[in-house]
């Protein structure tokens, strides 16, 4: 079993930075490819980023490609987020899931965090 907890949201104006953390506990991420996805208001999660255990390859949503980084922390417990150009279109809740590889849909994640709201103010 494997939680997470994700961190870091708040409200920024365009163009500036966030970095959001997402800690597991219970065990690490050992074995477990992470990402990032998010939801707005009325809108359906999307996948924004991922990394994948072996290799640590990541990918992105064309919609970050350039803006935003994912990354793991060396003890390999934690996975970042580190989102620069921030735009008023990135606004929504971040969420953080865990699953055996790297996918871009929702449902074949195991394991999901509670979210942290990023906004983003024009």
């Amino acid at each position: 079993q494997v939680q997470l907890v994700e961190s870091g949201g708040g409200l920024v104006q365009a163009g500036g930075s966030l970095r959001l953390s997402c800690a597991a506990s219970g065990r690490t991420f050992n074995g477990y490819a992470t990402a990032w996805f998010r939801q707005a208001p009325g809108k359906e999660r999307e996948f924004v980023a991922g990394i994948s255990w072996i290799g640590g390859t990541t990918y992105y949503a064309d919609s970050v490609k350039g803006r935003f980084t994912i990354s793991r922390g060396n003890a390999g417990n934690t996975v970042y987020l580190q989102m620069n150009s921030l735009k008023p279109e990135d606004t929504a809740v971040y969420y953080c899931a865990a699953s055996p590889v790297v996918q871009r849909a929702v449902a074949l994640y195991n394991y999901w965090g509670q979210g942290t709201q990023v906004t983003v103010s024009s």
